[in-house]
C-alpha cells in the first residue's frame, strides 16, 4: 500500500496516476525479459522472434504474464501513447543500469499491478475476490486528498492550521527532533496537550529519548533550535553533541548499542555506516569521518583518521563538493595500500554514500576493483554511470538514499575532473 495525497481540488497526484504505474509496467516487462532470455538459455522456445515487441507478445501468451501498461481511466489518451514509447527504452535503461532483476524476478509470483483507492471509492468487503485468485500483485494506491466538493463545502477558516503541500518530506525543518516512534508511543499526550503546550511536550519528550539513549552508549543526538529571519518560527537542527553520560564496563570499554552496522561494500575494501558505529583496530584500517562532530577515534595511527565537516545541501549547497579532493585524497592513500576504509556520516546514509560514489567512480572500475583510478581518466562521466555505481552501492548498503542535492554535486565534481582530464 501506498498512500499519497495532492493539491486541493485533484484526487490522486501523479506520482500514483502514472510514475508508479509506468514503474510497475518496466519491472514487468524487465522480469519477462529476465525469463524469456533464462528459459532460451534451457530450451529454445518455439515461436519467439528476435524482435522485442514481439517476444513481448509470445512470451506473455506462454507464461501468462502481463507486462502492459495500466493507468487509470482520467489519464488521456494521447499521453498513455506517449507513455507507451518511451517504456522499452526505460526498460533498457534499467537493465543497463544493473539492477539485481533476477532477485525480483525469484521474490515475485505475479506481475505487478496498480489499484487506485480514493475517498471517493465505495468497497463492498462481501464482494472482494479472495487474493489468491488474483492472478497479479496489488499495488494499492491511496490518496488522502480530499474531493473538491468537500472543498467546496467549507472554508479555509473552518481549519486551524493550514496545511503545506510537501511539508512532510521536510520533517527535519518542523518535527523538533519527534520521530515516528516516539510520536505514536506519546500520541495521546502529544493531542490532549493541545496547540500552547505541543511544543513543550515534544521537548520533553525527545529529551528524555536523549538520556536515555545516552545512558545505554547509543547515538544520542541533542536537538538545537534557533529562529529563523521571521522571528516567530524555530527551525529544527539535530547535532551530535559528545554524550553527557557515557557507560563503561569493568575494563573501562565503552558500551555502545548494535543498533549501528559497517555495510562492505562488496570486495573493495570500502565500507558505509554511521558514526555511532563502535570502530576498532580490527574491523578498519582508516575512518573518513564526513560528519559535523568529532567521533572517539580508537586507531593508533593519527594519520588514519580525517574529519571533513560536511553539511547537508539544505543548508549549504556546496559543502560536499569543496570537500570530495580532500576525502578522494585520503582513500586514495589507503586504499591503495590495500587498506579497509570506513566512511561515516551522521546517519550512514546519505552523505557517506555520496562519499563512496565519487571513490568508486574515481578510484575503481566497473566490476569494483581497484585501479587507481586509470578507468577514470579520458573518459566523460554520465548519469548513468552514477546510477549505475549507486546501484551497487545499495546491494550492501541496503539503507542507503542519498538526497538528490548531494547527488547532484557529486555528478558535478566528478563530470568536472573528467573534462579537466581529457
Amino acid at each position: 500500500m501506498v498512500v499519497d495525497s495532492t493539491r486541493k481540488g485533484k484526487r490522486f497526484p501523479d506520482s500514483m496516476s502514472k510514475t508508479i504505474p509506468i514503474w510497475t509496467c518496466v519491472l514487468n516487462r524487465a522480469i519477462l525479459n529476465y525469463r524469456s532470455r533464462m528459459c532460451a538459455i534451457d530450451k529454445p522456445m518455439e515461436g519467439v522472434k528476435s524482435s522485442t515487441q514481439n517476444s513481448y507478445t509470445n512470451v506473455q501468451e506462454s507464461s501468462k504474464w502481463d507486462s502492459c501498461l495500466h493507468l487509470p481511466l482520467w489519464v488521456p489518451e494521447t499521453e498513455k501513447v506517449r507513455i507507451q514509447h518511451n517504456i522499452d527504452r526505460w526498460v533498457n535503461q534499467l537493465e543497463t543500469s544493473g539492477a539485481d532483476i533476477a532477485s525480483i524476478s525469484s521474490l515475485l509470483r505475479k506481475p505487478l499491478r496498480p489499484l487506485w483507492i480514493s475517498q471517493k471509492t465505495v468497497i463492498w468487503l462481501n464482494e472482494v475476490p479472495d487474493y489468491n485468485s488474483w492472478d497479479f500483485t496489488p499495488i494499492i494506491l491511496i490518496s488522502a486528498s480530499a474531493a473538491s466538493d468537500i472543498y467546496r463545502q467549507k472554508t479555509s477558516s473552518e481549519f486551524s492550521w493550514n496545511y503545506i503541500a510537501g511539508a512532510g518530506d521536510d520533517e527535519e525543518s518542523w518535527a523538533r527532533g519527534l520521530t515516528p516512534s516516539l510520536f505514536w508511543n506519546d500520541v495521546y499526550d502529544l493531542i490532549s496537550s493541545g496547540p500552547d503546550l505541543c511544543n513543550q511536550k515534544v521537548a520533553g519528550i525527545v529529551e528524555k529519548d536523549r538520556v536515555y539513549r545516552a545512558q545505554r552508549g547509543l547515538n544520542a543526538p541533542q536537538v538545537s533550535l534557533k529562529q529563523t529571519k521571521l522571528g516567530s518560527t524555530c527551525s529544527t537542527q539535530i547535532q551530535d553533541r559528545p554524550l553527557d553520560i557515557v557507560t563503561e564496563n569493568g575494563t573501562g570499554e565503552h558500551l555502545l548499542g548494535n543498533e549501528h552496522t559497517i555495510s562492505w561494500l562488496g570486495l573493495t575494501n570500502l565500507s558505509v555506516c554511521a558514526t555511532g558505529y563502535d570502530f576498532k583496530e580490527s574491523d578498519v584500517d582508516g575512518i573518513l569521518n564526513c560528519d559535523q562532530n568529532q567521533i572517539l577515534c580508537t586507531l593508533k595511527d593519527p594519520e588514519a583518521h580525517l574529519h571533513l565537516p560536511i553539511m547537508n545541501s539544505k543548508f549549504d549547497r556546496f559543502s560536499l563538493q569543496r570537500n570530495l579532493p580532500s576525502a578522494l585524497s585520503f582513500a586514495k592513500r589507503h586504499l591503495k595500500e590495500g587498506k579497509r576504509l570506513a566512511v561515516c556520516c551522521n546517519s550512514g546514509e546519505d552523505i557517506s554514500v555520496c562519499i563512496c560514489l565519487a571513490i568508486l567512480i574515481s578510484l575503481f572500475n566497473v566490476e569494483g576493483v581497484y585501479d587507481d583510478g586509470k578507468s577514470f581518466e579520458d573518459r566523460r562521466i554520465t548519469k548513468l554511470d552514477l546510477r549505475q555505481r549507486l546501484i551497487f552501492v545499495c546491494k550492501y548498503a541496503v539503507s542507503a538514499r542519498p538526497s538528490r542535492g548531494n547527488l547532484k554535486q557529486v555528478f558535478n565534481f566528478l563530470a568536472a575532473a573528467a573534462a579537466a582530464s581529457l
